[in-house]
């Protein structure tokens, strides 16, 4: 899409406002809006001003100024907002040099796909992301001076059977047996399904969508997988549709990965492979039907995993999932079917195009861009 299509899409849809989003170097999204008339094709050389030293991680006061630069191929029609909205998202650069901000995500990203052309090990990186999250019906907390607390509640919920619900029906789903029940024990099936159709109306691909094994509202929805970068913009609006339609309904999700002792954590398995010349690169006749450079791929991975947990599993939370008897990793090891492993090779499927890396350890806490640029680094040094 170039900036006279995006044009073309803002007349046909009557479009009022125009929202600039970005990545932080934290994860989180950001935005803000300009009305119709300040957006034309030169905004997509120009860009426009923010002051970098309110973002997290990013500028002192003294040398604040940054603009963000939309990228027209990322142009979509908001789902959520009431008055017609084009959302972009854009890169940071520096409004002096020009140059691609260091720290912006979606700027390291783009450098991951350029370097992996430069070394002739490939030209494509594929990742397909498997985000689970919790969807809860209310969320109290509080830390205050003399007290502190939380409380998390869900329909669904084993420690809601005895609750005077009038009437109690009573398809409550017992810790760790939420994987794949019908409803009524899955109250969220319309409410995911939602989901994934905003998700496909905005042009992104998805796979399926399903119940988890934790008991309160625990889910997953797969996205099928693309390209590096295109995938890190996939992660944010996933994010984003996911919260919003939730909160359409009174909800809330939630990413972080340990929300409820006792139950089954909230991973990401990040399932990758590299590609060159439309032919993938990790089929081979080596264990579980890998080549040669996927093992060393994985290699790479192995090496560096301590400093990819850093990117992939970026707080506290994040280690109170990877501990033993919850389907998580916690063997530094690469196996074909052993999900206790931190790599494993999926084998649903012989065909050469199937065959890829899942990394087991990461988390949605993430973010996408720095995560998926992170692992593809440690596979290309291994």
């Amino acid at each position: 899409m170039t900036p006279k299509d995006v044009i073309a899409m803002i007349k046909e849809n009557d479009v009022k406002v125009v929202d600039l989003r970005y990545m932080d170097f934290i994860g989180t999204w950001q935005h803000f809006s300009v009305p119709i008339c300040e957006f034309g094709e030169s905004a997509f050389e120009d860009g426009f001003g923010f002051d970098g030293s309110s973002m997290r991680a990013w500028q002192n006061i003294d040398n604040s100024d940054m603009i963000v630069i939309p990228e027209p191929g990322t142009a979509k029609i908001d789902p959520f907002f009431k008055v017609p909205t084009l959302a972009v998202i854009g890169n940071i650069h520096d409004p002096i040099t020009q140059e691609s901000y260091s720290r912006d995500p979606r700027g390291i990203a783009k450098k991951v796909e350029q370097y992996i052309k430069s070394t002739g090990l490939g030209d494509t990186i594929y990742v397909g992301p498997e985000p689970e999250f919790f969807i809860f019906s209310n969320i109290r907390y509080s830390s205050e001076p003399n007290a502190s607390f939380f409380e998390i509640d869900s329909p669904e919920a084993h420690w809601n059977t005895g609750a005077d619900e009038m009437p109690n029906l009573g398809y409550k789903i017992r810790p760790k047996q939420g994987y794949f029940p019908l409803p009524p024990a899955d109250q969220y099936q319309d409410m995911r399904t939602e989901m994934m159709l905003t998700l496909e109306d905005l042009g992104i691909a998805m796979e399926c969508q399903h119940h988890e094994v934790g008991a309160a509202g625990q889910s997953e929805i797969d996205l099928r997988f693309d390209s590096l970068l295109k995938m890190g913009d996939s992660l944010a609006w996933f994010k984003y549709v996911l919260k919003n339609v939730a909160a359409r309904h009174n909800h809330t999700v939630t990413f972080m990965p340990k929300p409820l002792y006792g139950d089954n954590g909230t991973g990401m398995h990040t399932h990758m492979s590299f590609w060159k010349d439309g032919n993938p690169l990790f089929a081979g006749n080596k264990y579980a039907g890998m080549s040669q450079d996927a093992l060393y791929a994985i290699g790479g991975i192995m090496k560096h995993c301590k400093a990819l947990c850093a990117i992939t599993n970026p707080t506290t939370n994040s280690y109170k999932r990877l501990v033993p008897g919850f389907e998580a990793p916690i063997n530094l090891a690469y196996s074909s079917r052993n999900r206790s492993a931190a790599i494993r090779l999926p084998m649903y499927s012989g065909s050469p195009k199937a065959k890829r890396i899942e990394f087991r350890t990461p988390d949605p806490s993430c973010n996408g861009y720095m995560a998926f640029s992170a692992i593809a680094m440690a596979m290309i040094d291994g």
